[in-house]
């Protein structure tokens, strides 16, 4: 390996498995030193378990690379602080933020309660925002001291949330947040000498096994090519690992889909065609008007981000 991200300190939140877990051993790889954060619940976020983060953080120290387990709730607010404060404690500093932690519960929207809508969003909204605050005080303490800073959030967003997906109105919801989240704090932290991106990506892990078809349907086969699996979530690490690295700076506030082999970037919301008078609109005057705008417009993508045909 390159030594791409050698001495920078990453925090990695649900990196007890799935893509979290191959985030955290290809930060490694490139001579990261780890905190390996999974709260070890189930998928709809029940539950914990200590062993899924420490033994990520085992198989770190058996590379030669430094790493410390934490099983905080980042979705609580002092958890996530207890998080930021074990890398500073350990590693003496905080170069990364990426923030990979989710749940599903997953129903149609008719049939969804409360319970399973704050629950999504505690863990996605609320956990990306509490611990990217607390990372974003330490950077600006720092900068406020006179020091300067070559940081790096790194958001995680879904083809759901920019797309959208039946049957996941909660965490799709969440994910657009998160998108929308990513290109605001770039902007915000930028004068800190802090880079914030996010991912959408696609790969087979736990919380998208049960979805049938959906990794078909957004990368368009069948999982193979040759001997390359397409849906393995290790593709999805080097963007990520990249986008930490110092080698990034220059690039900020973008979203970006990724699976199997290929990157893309996530064109934002643009205004598209308008129509105008000189004056307040009557409502029926739009009868005629709004239905030929539609028309003239291009139309939502499906899950893979490809324009719906018109029909």
């Amino acid at each position: 390996m390159s030594g791409l991200c050698a001495g920078r300190v990453v925090v990695i939140t649900g990196a007890g498995r799935g893509i979290g877990r191959e985030h955290a051993l290809a930060f490694a790889a490139e001579g990261a030193q780890v905190v390996v954060n999974d709260l070890g619940g189930a998928t709809d976020g029940s539950g914990s378990d200590d062993s899924p983060a420490q033994q990520v953080a085992a198989e770190i120290e058996a590379m030669g690379q430094k790493a410390i387990a934490s099983t905080d709730d980042i979705s609580d607010w002092d958890g996530a602080a207890r998080l930021i404060q074990l890398a500073l404690d350990t590693f003496g500093g905080l170069d990364v933020v990426v923030n990979n932690a989710g749940i599903l519960r997953d129903r149609m929207f008719v049939n969804m309660t409360p319970q399973e809508w704050d629950s999504v969003f505690a863990v996605h909204l609320r956990g990306t925002f509490a611990v990217s605050r607390h990372a974003a005080d330490y950077w600006r303490a720092r900068a406020k001291a006179g020091e300067s800073n070559d940081a790096r959030i790194i958001n995680t967003s879904s083809p759901s949330g920019i797309f959208g997906n039946i049957g996941q109105a909660n965490y799709g919801a969440a994910k657009a947040g998160i998108a929308t989240f990513t290109v605001i704090l770039a902007d915000e932290l930028a004068r800190l000498g802090v880079t914030v991106n996010a991912i959408a990506p696609i790969a087979r892990t736990r919380m998208t096994e049960n979805l049938v078809g959906l990794l078909e349907d957004t990368a368009g086969g069948t999982g193979t090519a040759g001997d390359f699996d397409v849906f393995d979530p290790a593709n999805i690490s080097p963007l990520v690992v990249w986008l930490g690295s110092p080698e990034s700076a220059a690039v900020t506030g973008r979203v970006f889909t990724v699976g199997g082999g290929e990157i893309g970037v996530a064109e934002p919301w643009v205004k598209g065609p308008v129509v105008s008078k000189d004056g307040r609109w009557l409502p029926a005057e739009l009868t005629d008007v709004l239905p030929a705008l539609v028309a003239s417009a291009r139309t939502n993508s499906d899950m893979a981000g490809v324009t719906r045909t018109q029909s």
